[in-house]
């Protein structure tokens, strides 16, 4: 049996509250030893830290403000957030980011959000787990201050191209975080993932949403990774096994405070 880490995966939201335990038992059974979970705002943080208080040694939480939730009064989030960060055990600032797919209107407010949770990240010694969609340009540029920084991290759901993909390794301490995306029939991920060293890989689910062919639209759940997993040993052209590996590294490498 082999070891996966899910980097991504929000199994505290309600989706699960009437299958949890059998969600988790299922991760288990898979070979998944820590399931790693981002809140989305203020009123996500209070049933993820249960979920990882309820299971100990497997579940381990992330916070910060999602880009989607930022509106004009994200100093109002920031300022409920922060002193979380000195009252429990975190394992990365996240899920933060940018996100003009659906509104451009706080692009401003995304750009400041992300600039402030980043020092939070430098502050703590703390990965980032960033979200970027439709942003690629403006995050490249604020993450472009930082080059000289030992910020670390993962781009959470990378789905873009070979080119954006050899742009963001230039941060030397990121991973690209591998979904179902990659499993879909029209996805050109596959592609552009031939060009990126398997050593800047981790797999994630971001669970309930984004499951795998052979679930897509279904619920997602963390034991579904082994289909990324699988997905990736096919483009890599080497074993289940030593993607496994390799992906398990490479997450432990960013995420230093895994207990």
């Amino acid at each position: 049996m082999y070891k996966v880490i899910d980097t991504h995966s929000h199994l505290f939201v309600e989706d699960f509250d009437t299958d949890r335990a059998e969600v988790m038992l299922r991760a288990r059974e898979v070979g998944i030893t820590h399931i790693l979970m981002p809140n989305i705002d203020v009123a996500s943080v209070a049933p993820m830290l249960r979920v990882c208080e309820e299971y100990p040694g497997f579940c381990f939480p992330m916070v910060g403000l999602h880009p989607t939730e930022v509106d004009a009064n994200f100093q109002d989030a920031l300022k409920s957030l922060k002193p979380l960060l000195d009252a429990h055990s975190f394992i990365a600032i996240g899920e933060v980011g940018l996100d003009l797919y659906w509104d451009k209107t706080y692009k401003k407010e995304q750009l400041s959000a992300l600039d402030e949770q980043i020092a939070w990240a430098l502050e703590y010694d703390l990965p980032l787990v960033i979200h970027s969609r439709e942003a690629f340009p403006e995050l490249y540029s604020l993450l472009s201050h930082y080059k000289d920084s030992p910020i670390r991290g993962i781009f959470h759901s990378f789905t873009g191209t070979a080119d954006e993909a050899h742009a963001l390794l230039e941060f030397p301490g990121f991973m690209l975080g591998i979904n179902g995306v990659v499993t879909f029939k029209k996805s050109t991920l596959p592609e552009a993932l031939r060009e990126v060293p398997l050593s800047r890989i981790v797999v994630e689910t971001d669970s309930p949403y984004l499951a795998p062919t052979p679930y897509r639209g279904k619920r997602n759940e963390s034991a579904y990774v082994i289909r990324v997993i699988e997905k990736l040993s096919e483009i890599y052209a080497t074993s289940v096994q030593d993607i496994a590996e390799q992906t398990y590294q490479n997450s432990l490498s960013i995420f230093k405070h895994l207990g």
